[in-house]
């Protein structure tokens, strides 16, 4: 595994964390990362807001800008879309910053099953909000 101090790529650096984790956290956001690459095939991976209390920072998905963020807490895989308040949600995946002027999240626990065509169809419009602001 890449140490931080050796100029890790963004894609080692959340495979690094999601190795760290070794608990249920790290399946949900490895099933995550997949949905995310498979409904965008050019999604780039980047690391945002590193710091000296989480010095991996966040994985974060981007296509033509922010798609969505995956935080990592103790109880909790909190994805969150940039512009998620723009986009159509039907079948009620959005259950966390509902009152957001701009985003809207995801929160998942352990045990929690994520509606995967769902999802998936949330990260297209996502990309596709991106590509037309």
């Amino acid at each position: 595994m890449p140490s931080i101090d050796e100029g890790a790529s963004p894609s080692e650096l959340i495979d690094a964390t999601i190795a760290e984790l070794g608990d249920w956290r790290a399946g949900t956001l490895t099933r995550v990362r997949a949905l995310i690459r498979r409904a965008e095939p050019d999604v780039v991976e980047t690391v945002k807001w590193r710091k000296p209390s989480n010095p991996r920072g966040v994985p974060v998905w981007e296509l033509d800008g922010i798609i969505c963020t995956g935080e990592t807490y103790q109880d909790k895989v909190k994805i969150t879309f940039a512009h998620g308040a723009a986009l159509h949600d039907p079948a009620g995946v959005f259950n966390a910053s509902l009152h957001a002027g701009t985003r809207r999240a995801i929160d998942l626990r352990e045990g929690d099953d994520l509606d995967e065509h769902a999802f998936t169809q949330l990260v297209i419009a996502a990309a596709e909000h991106n590509a037309n602001r």
